[in-house]
């Protein structure tokens, strides 16, 4: 269990929003873990207490790591929730040094966000709607499911049978999670879309963006997820494995920054990706589909394999 003193400061900061994120993202840089800490207090109340602080958050924050100005961001309107059940589920996975699979990690975070104080889902689905091209995407309706079938038929070289490559040689599921079994029919709109719309396009994402299917690549997306349509998950992945990061790892606290807030500058970057229609555009190669759409490759100055080759190194 991290130290008392620690953790008190933390849930504080979660709390009450206090603290410059772009001066607290400058030091973190200049390996300050005290300040990457704060930081990532201020990323978990924008996860889990006010959604709509997300924009000011990450936007200060890139703005402290990359070295621009930017105006100085309040985070401490809103709600002070105390998020009393949280805190000890969350500090026991912080303090969980277990191996897991992906899958195991993203349904435990996941988890995590059922203990939020009422009202917080319908703050929540506000926010995204004020990310563009959400309100627009979200008017279209329940998002019929693609099809193997569909994918498999497309020709060689096009999006929609490197997609079905994609799904096949990694032995995905087509919507990484059952949205049926998870029930997010049921989740008060727009939450309902935006978390099958994530199920459904996130592994098509990866190839559109240029993301690769690796540890760092993983976060960069989740960065660029949250840019897009301020998902709730998103934010809280993000501000938990960063979190985790500090505590336990500190010397990965470049890594975690870096990959998380390029891909958050590069969902700011591109047009919505929500409401595109990719059954019109399934026929056509990834880079005619990026030019179409205005998209360009995710580009980071770290390896994308860098996690995996450390572990096969027995440094990770």
């Amino acid at each position: 269990m991290p130290d008392s003193a620690v953790t008190q400061r933390f849930e504080t900061l979660v709390q009450t929003g206090q603290g410059d994120p772009a001066a607290l993202a400058r030091a973190a840089k200049q390996g300050d873990v005290a300040a990457a800490l704060d930081l990532a207090a201020l990323l978990t109340r924008a996860g889990w207490v006010e959604p709509g602080t997300i924009r000011d958050v990450y936007d200060a924050a890139a703005a402290g790591w990359f070295g621009y100005d930017h105006p100085t961001a309040d985070l401490t309107r809103g709600t002070g929730a105390a998020l009393p059940a949280l805190w000890p589920k969350f500090w026991e996975f912080i303090d969980d040094t277990t191996k897991m699979d992906p899958g195991g990690f993203t349904m435990r975070v996941a988890a995590l966000g059922q203990y939020v104080e009422q009202g917080f889902d319908v703050r929540a689905g506000q926010a995204s709607l004020a990310f563009p091209g959400v309100p627009d995407a979200v008017a279209q309706g329940w998002p019929p499911k693609f099809t193997m079938e569909e994918l498999a038929a497309l020709p060689e070289g096009s999006l929609g049978n490197e997609f079905h490559r994609q799904i096949v040689d990694n032995n995905f599921d087509l919507e990484v999670l059952d949205r049926d079994t998870l029930g997010l029919a049921a989740l008060r709109p727009p939450l309902d879309y935006l978390n099958a719309r994530a199920l459904q396009c996130h592994d098509l994402w990866h190839l559109v963006g240029g993301y690769h299917l690796t540890a760092l690549h993983e976060t960069a997306i989740s960065g660029f997820q949250l840019a897009q349509f301020g998902h709730n998950y998103s934010a809280q992945y993000l501000a938990f494995i960063i979190a985790k990061t500090a505590m336990n790892r500190p010397e990965g606290i470049p890594l975690v920054f870096e990959v998380t807030l390029t891909g958050w500058r590069h969902g700011r970057d591109t047009p919505s990706l929500l409401g595109v229609d990719w059954k019109d555009v399934w026929d056509k190669p990834a880079e005619k589909v990026r030019e179409r759409l205005g998209v360009s490759a995710y580009s980071s100055p770290i390896p994308p394999d860098l996690i995996e080759q450390l572990a096969q190194a027995g440094m990770y």
